[in-house]
């Protein structure tokens, strides 16, 4: 029977399925994301629990309240979690390969080293390391890679883990509305036929407000407000440089650049400004960073985080980094970094270099952009496409899953893999043991994440995710201030922005379009809203927790950064509010 037949007894969400109230039917949809949260943040369950619990929460909503067939919500489960592992976990695990390929051929060492010849300041490291670095690579990848592997890179320069992936979260917020090549704004405009330029300009003149200050808020993480006395100079260079650049690459160079441009141009900021200034209390902050770490890696135990590294070049196993970081004294590290030449620093930076220079000819020539889509499969999910609609009445295209075995970032980080393999020496067989290792430790992540991705499609298909956009839309004059929360909540839930973008930015519209708003801010407002609820997400949570090695602490992490993604989210509101009426001349 073809999906055409099947239509007229499809599945159809109601906005308002419980007594007819739209606030009931909003309230009751909450009931899974609660459940994340509670189990999380109050009850400190494992994530894949926390997941897995949602997921059953949100089957049964969709069955009782929004009268979907409990088969179709098993069904968008599955597609879901598949979804979930490829292509979200194999970005994330292709990524980890890589570090530890670099990790095993001992070339991380130095470049290790070489961040310490920018600076052997470790608060300065975490705004080179997360901010600037972890931006460029959300700029190429996205999907959580930047938190993976500048995760394991804050560890190596004397971080505790929960703090490691606290500070690369919290990071990992002004990048993403211009992550992998723009892919946020791109798909709103495409959704909303506005075009992506003017929503990307919006945007640009919302996240670097963010982004001014995330590098502050970094060193805040890393050292309290000692921290922020002694560094607070480079902090808000770096922070005003990125903000400056995104803010003039998204307005008049390039979406599609914009993040590629505001790393590099912070960064650049960054090595300029500290070759005439240098903070103090470089001491007390390695003193207190190692005291933290101590007693952390005392909880963490010889437990193998996903970070690891080796002593050696020579093909052995690499040990966890959690127990045998702590040897090398920072003498060791201020002597390697001293004795590094021009051709060891290229070779440390050869992995990454390689990464940005294969995702540039991937992603911004058009030709190869094209070939590599043209490969993606699409796949009809069994018993699910065709069977169900949109609260419009359309087939889904939500039911349609996307293969994307070549074009994935995750494949190219893959090729990436296997070149510095045998660039360093480490072989095919050192390369099989660590690909064989690290998916091993990642088990536990795989399921997080699928049931995370699983509890997105039920919550999308049945239509519990549009009801609570639709009744938050209510609030008429006042959804100005309201309208980032959306893409706030769509991030969290899924763990992208481009899905958040997916799921809100035509509510957005024409919410706008009601209530006589300027559709291009809210639409953009929803993508600058996202940004600060991906820190949040169960999945990046995960990605997170697996690259420090506190994986089933996640409750720990998210406990730690929850607090900064309301208060960004209200500062987010409060800018969108005031732009639609006393700050629209800040608007492009």
């Amino acid at each position: 029977m073809t999906a055409a037949a099947l239509l007229p007894t499809a599945y159809q969400p109601d906005i308002a399925p419980v007594a007819d109230s739209l606030t009931a039917s909003a309230l009751i949809a909450l009931l899974p994301l609660l459940t994340v949260f509670l189990t999380l943040g109050v009850l400190r369950w494992k994530a894949h629990w926390a997941g897995l619990s949602a997921v059953a929460v949100a089957i049964i909503v969709a069955w009782l309240f929004f009268e979907m067939p409990v088969g179709l919500a098993a069904l968008a489960a599955t597609e879901g979690a598949a979804f979930g592992l490829f292509p979200i976990m194999w970005i994330v695990f292709t990524a980890i390969v890589l570090y530890q390929v670099t990790v095993r051929s001992g070339h991380f060492e130095d470049l290790r080293a070489t961040f310490h010849l920018i600076s052997d300041d470790p608060r300065i490291q975490a705004i080179i390391i997360a901010f600037c670095f972890g931006g460029l690579l959300e700029a190429l990848a996205g999907f959580g890679a930047p938190v993976a592997i500048t995760g394991v890179m804050l560890m190596a320069v004397g971080f505790s883990p929960l703090r490691a992936a606290a500070i690369v979260l919290l990071a990992n917020t002004a990048p993403v509305a211009f992550g992998a090549i723009g892919t946020p704004i791109i798909t709103a405009g495409t959704l909303t036929k506005i075009p992506y330029t003017e929503i990307g300009a919006y945007v640009g003149h919302q996240t670097p407000v963010i982004a001014l200050f995330v590098p502050l808020l970094l060193v805040l993480m890393a050292d309290g407000r000692r921290g922020v006395r002694q560094v607070w100079p480079v902090a808000v260079v770096v922070g005003l440089a990125f903000a400056v650049f995104q803010w003039f690459s998204a307005t008049y160079l390039s979406v599609e650049l914009t993040d590629i441009i505001a790393s590099l141009g912070a960064l650049a900021a960054a090595v300029v400004f500290l070759r005439f200034w240098q903070p103090q209390g470089r001491e007390e902050a390695l003193d207190s960073l190692q005291v933290e770490r101590e007693r952390d890696l005392a909880l963490v135990g010889a437990g193998a985080p996903a970070a690891s590294r080796s002593g050696s070049a020579g093909g052995h196993a690499a040990e966890p980094l959690a127990v045998d970081d702590h040897h090398a004294s920072m003498a060791e590290l201020d002597a390697r970094a001293r004795s590094l030449n021009a051709g060891r620093i290229t070779m440390a930076l050869f992995p990454y270099l390689l990464v940005i220079v294969v995702f540039a000819i991937a992603k911004l020539i058009p030709a190869v952009k094209e070939w590599l889509g043209g490969t993606d499969v699409k796949v009809p999910w069994p018993g699910l496409a065709g069977e169900v609609l949109t609260h419009s009445g359309k087939p889904s295209a939500a039911a349609t899953y996307t293969f994307p075995w070549l074009s994935s970032p995750g494949t190219m980080l893959l090729i990436c893999s296997l070149i510095v393999a045998f660039v360093y020496g480490v072989g095919l067989s050192g390369w099989g043991k660590e690909f064989a290792a690290t998916a091993h430790k990642m088990r536990f992540a795989f399921l997080t994440v699928a049931s995370v991705l699983a509890l997105a499609y039920v919550m999308n298909l049945s239509g519990q995710t549009i009801t609570i956009g639709t009744w938050i839309a209510g609030a008429g004059a006042a959804f100005a201030f309201l309208s980032p929360l959306l893409g706030w909540i769509g991030t969290a839930v899924t763990g992208s922005d481009t899905s958040a973008n997916a799921l809100f930015a035509t509510l957005q519209q024409t919410a706008a379009q009601n209530i006589g708003i300027d559709p291009t801010l809210l639409v953009a407002a929803n993508t600058s809203g996202g940004v600060v609820g991906k820190m949040i997400s169960p999945q990046n949570l995960t990605i997170a927790a697996t690259a420090v090695g506190l994986l089933g602490r996640e409750s720990d992490i998210f406990r730690k950064v929850v607090p900064w993604s309301i208060g960004l989210i209200l500062v987010v509101c409060l800018l969108v509010g005031l732009q639609s009426s006393v700050l629209a001349w800040m608007l492009p």
